[in-house]
């Protein structure tokens, strides 16, 4: 993958760049590596420095308003400090690690609406120039892609994706958003709740899954939003059978009373903009049922679209200029 850009705002002749990924696809966590090729203009120039940023574009709701911008949220300095001549071309070596929080925009190689990607920054002389965002494909760590699977098992249909401003408290969550993956119930859940969304927090260890049901009301109650946290390791892939432990998550969220977790705690909301989405207490844990996962998240996948990127708005986000 090669992200080229002309470096217009340093003017005409300036230098140019191209960024080359070696691995087009990665993981949360993984190693990214690749090479910053600085190409000089018709000049020499002073390069103070060069860095590459990684951004997603997220939305936020103030009120009744929903906006939508651009968060950087890790920042990599490849180099900086150096002369380039005239036509001059210089390779730049880069590696970093990717946050294990970074969210995935792809499933079982169906693209996710998740705008995110990869911007080659320039300094030269004080002057920042600075490129579009350039997707960067993220496929799922194995436990998340076991945790979709089952779900599409289950029957679950996916309806959406996005990534929200704000906070899971009680989490350890360090980007300043989260993702959320919006799915339509199977059948043997469709009557106890209208829609379940998922948000993955990954770590060295495992997986924090949180789901959110929107409950319908009748025999499990008055209905209303469910939440609830539950963990899993990466070494329970391959030996934990993964729809029958979605499928019990699935059922405390739904017998859940209202009121609290279990009969105990309180309610829970949702803060955007620079909130956060509050939760009561954790669930149960990750230890499974013996088991191998196999199969395909049909239902997950079906009507997943490519990536779109959307126009930043408001001061809250990072700037595009």
């Amino acid at each position: 993958m090669v992200f080229k850009r002309l470096l217009g705002k340093l003017g005409v002749g300036g230098p140019s760049v191209d960024t080359v990924l070696h691995r087009e696809t990665v993981l949360p966590g993984d190693t990214v590596s690749g090479d910053v090729l600085v190409r000089g203009g018709s000049m020499d120039v002073e390069i103070t420095e060069v860095t590459l940023d990684l951004a997603a574009q997220v939305e936020a709701e103030q009120g009744d308003e929903e906006r939508h911008g651009t968060v950087k949220f890790h920042r990599v300095v490849v180099g900086g400090g150096f002369r380039l001549a005239e036509e001059q071309e210089l390779s730049i070596p880069f590696s970093f690690q990717l946050p294990w929080e970074t969210p995935i925009t792809e499933v079982f190689g169906q693209p996710l609406s998740v705008p995110l990607g990869v911007r080659t920054e320039l300094a030269v002389a004080g002057a920042v120039d600075q490129g579009d965002l350039d997707p960067l494909m993220i496929r799922p760590l194995p436990v998340q892609e076991a945790v979709l699977d089952a779900f599409g098992q289950l029957g679950f249909g996916f309806r959406s994706a996005d990534l929200e401003l704000g906070q899971i408290r009680g989490t350890g969550q360090t980007l300043p958003f989260y993702q959320e993956v919006e799915l339509t119930p199977g059948p043997n859940h469709a009557h106890a709740m209208r829609e379940v969304e998922i948000s993955f927090l990954a770590n060295p260890s495992g997986l924090t899954v949180v789901l959110e049901a929107d409950r319908r009301g009748g025999f499990f109650g008055g209905g209303g939003d469910a939440l609830n946290l539950f963990t899993v390791s990466h070494e329970d892939v391959g030996r934990t059978d993964f729809p029958a432990l979605v499928d019990s998550w699935l059922r405390q969220l739904a017998e859940r009373r209202s009121g609290g977790f279990f009969g105990g705690g309180g309610h829970h909301e949702h803060e955007h903009g620079h909130g956060h989405k509050d939760h009561d207490d954790h669930g149960g844990g990750g230890i499974g049922i013996g088991g191998a996962v196999a199969g395909i998240a049909a239902g997950v996948v079906g009507g997943m679209v490519a990536a779109e990127i959307i126009d930043e708005i408001g001061d809250a986000f990072e700037g595009d200029d």
